[in-house]
């Protein structure tokens, strides 16, 4: 494992209940009911790890741009997907990010994805621990 040289940023939760609790950041930024998927009014942690996985690739994707000088359009999207399931008896996730970067030809697309994706500190942590599907529309 690489040494860290510097920590930019900790994010600090207090969760309380589990599935059907609260979480809510030392900020107060996020403060949010929890439920079961299909149960409640809440978010769910499939849910809550689909918004900052997509967030970050969004965010990785523009920084591999940037290095590459590639204007990227503003209505650029990640659509993430991310699955609890059942193998065996015991709970898992999958997922799938689904990218839209409309007017960047296909191939470019397809480019910054896959450095995006190498890049992306929410794909290194799941890589090798759960299928991950990334996908151009």
């Amino acid at each position: 494992m690489n040494q860290i040289e510097k920590i930019l940023y900790t994010g600090r939760t207090h969760t309380s209940g589990g599935r059907a609790g609260t979480a809510r950041s030392s900020d107060g930024a996020l403060d949010v009911a929890l439920s079961p998927p299909g149960f409640g009014n809440g978010t769910n942690p499939e849910q809550l790890f689909a918004a900052g996985w997509s967030a970050c690739f969004l965010g990785a994707i523009g920084a591999v741009a940037s290095k590459l000088k590639v204007t990227l359009p503003a209505e650029r999207t990640v659509d993430a997907e991310v699955d609890l399931v059942m193998e065996g008896e015991q709970y898992s996730l999958r997922a799938r990010l689904n990218v839209s970067l409309p007017g960047i030809a296909r191939e470019l697309a397809e480019q910054l994805v896959a450095a995006a994706h190498q890049t992306c500190p929410y794909s290194k942590a799941t890589r090798g621990n759960i299928p991950v599907e990334i996908n151009v529309v």
